[in-house]
């Protein structure tokens, strides 16, 4: 048998799956803390070692994501804010990156020093369809040369001065990557070619420089952004199943919602976006999450009428302990009802931003209607009871107060066996095995 190990070296924990190659079976797994203080390499052999042992796997191919050390951070410039801006956005998140900075229009001083202070790892500099507008990318790269800029860009603007900025960039000392426009003509979205270009700076700058390991293995075995090999299985996934689906993953600081739709009628007529629908999408919420983001869920639970006085102020004071120390354990049924009850806000709300579309931009939202299968996941979901688990996703698709349409026949299922992430690894070298996988542990019925 043909043998791989896929690890995700997430910013607590790292998680291990070895998988048979030949015929998609998860063969074993294992998880270790990750070892940022020190070196990741340490708990990621770690957690390899514990996965194989028994298991007599030797001498295999390894495939890592990563999102320890805060993941990557993207900012986007772009020429108009409802347009090639949010298209911008929308790439960047679909590339699984944490989008922490958007600017439109020229940068002045103070656009420039609000881009240094977000400190993003990669800037996703775009502007213009192809033959419109190349005024406003022009004056953008031209104000990054000058201010010897050295963060890495993707320059992903229009095609037309391309070339051009390239090369002023370039010469300036700017760290550069071209990719294709991703906002070619109105109304036309194209992620792939800038979602590549910032996979590919993701691992050749930004891994190396978070300085997480001494040595120069874990940037040569890291694959992906995190994010990134979630929504490549997540797809993989969508493909095995033929229908619509939606992931929400509950993590300690943010709460990431991935959808895959048909694309159909919805994709035309009045509603349809200047900037482009990405069926495939993937939404952020950094205000949701069960330890560092966790008085966020409340605060965000109040505004969308979720809670009442006398729950509001114990949950508060429970989240404000998950945040203080965000390697808190529950101890006991009383903590762990707490959690799921966080979780399933958390889930809530960011379904309810997702589906909305205010967190896409799309102002006539994510139509989620046809969805057929909702994936929980997240390490409060994969370690609680199987009717905690249940009632968190349960939450999610009785929410008829959201203001939006439910799913009419949705199957919720929790990804415990975590095997979303290995099969957005394994998807381009071996896709058999990854939808294999995916259709065994998520898919059957």
């Amino acid at each position: 048998m043909r043998y791989a190990v896929c690890a995700d070296v997430g910013s607590t924990y790292t998680k291990v799956a070895v998988v048979d190659l030949d015929g998609g079976g998860l063969v074993a797994a294992a998880s270790a803390p990750t070892t940022v203080g020190t070196d990741v390499l340490h708990g990621l052999d770690a957690a390899v070692g514990a996965a194989t042992a028994g298991v007599g796997v030797r001498d295999v191919p390894w495939y890592v994501c990563s999102s320890a050390g805060g993941g990557l951070r993207l900012a986007v410039v772009g020429y108009e804010h409802l347009v090639t801006a949010q298209a911008g956005r929308r790439v960047g998140l679909s590339a699984g990156a944490n989008v922490v900075h958007v600017a439109a229009g020229r940068l002045g001083a103070a656009g420039l020093t609000a881009l240094r202070a977000a400190r993003p790892d990669v800037v996703l500099l775009v502007g213009g369809t192809d033959g419109g507008d190349a005024e406003t990318l022009t004056h953008n790269a031209t104000r990054l040369a000058r201010a010897r800029w050295r963060v890495p860009v993707v320059l992903a603007g229009n095609v037309d001065v391309r070339d051009d900025l390239h090369a002023l960039l370039a010469a300036a000392g700017v760290p550069v990557t071209v990719a294709d426009n991703v906002l070619p003509r109105i109304g036309v979205l194209a992620p792939a070619s800038a979602r590549a270009a910032i996979r590919e700076v993701f691992l050749r700058h930004v891994i190396g420089g978070k300085r997480l390991s001494r040595g120069a293995r874990f940037a040569r075995l890291v694959r992906a952004a995190t994010p990134d090999a979630v929504l490549t299985g997540v797809e993989v996934l969508a493909d095995a199943l033929g229908g619509d689906l939606v992931v929400v993953d509950v993590g300690g600081a943010t709460t990431d919602v991935y959808s895959v739709l048909t694309p159909d009628e919805r994709a035309s007529g009045p509603g349809r976006e200047v900037a482009g629908s990405l069926w495939r999408a993937r939404t952020v919420e950094g205000d949701l999450g069960m330890r560092w983001s966790a008085p966020g869920v409340v605060r965000a639970a109040v505004e969308e009428r979720l809670l009442g006085d006398a729950e509001r102020e114990a949950l508060a004071a429970a989240a404000a302990v998950r945040a203080a120390d965000p390697g808190f354990l529950p101890a006991g049924d009383g903590e762990r009802a707490v959690d799921a009850r966080i979780a399933a806000l958390a889930a809530t709300v960011a379904l309810r931003r997702h589906a909305r579309g205010a967190a896409t931009g799309e102002r006539a939202g994510r139509d989620l209607r046809d969805v057929r299968l909702l994936v929980g996941s997240g390490g409060v979901l994969r370690h609680a009871a199987p009717a905690d688990a249940a009632g968190v996703l349960g939450a999610v698709l009785a929410d008829h107060a959201g203001g939006w349409p439910l799913p009419r026949a949705a199957r919720p299922v929790v990804d415990v066996d975590y095997v979303l992430a290995a099969g957005g690894l394994l998807a381009a070298e071996h896709p058999a095995a990854a939808g294999a996988l995916l259709r065994r542990h998520l898919a059957t019925d």
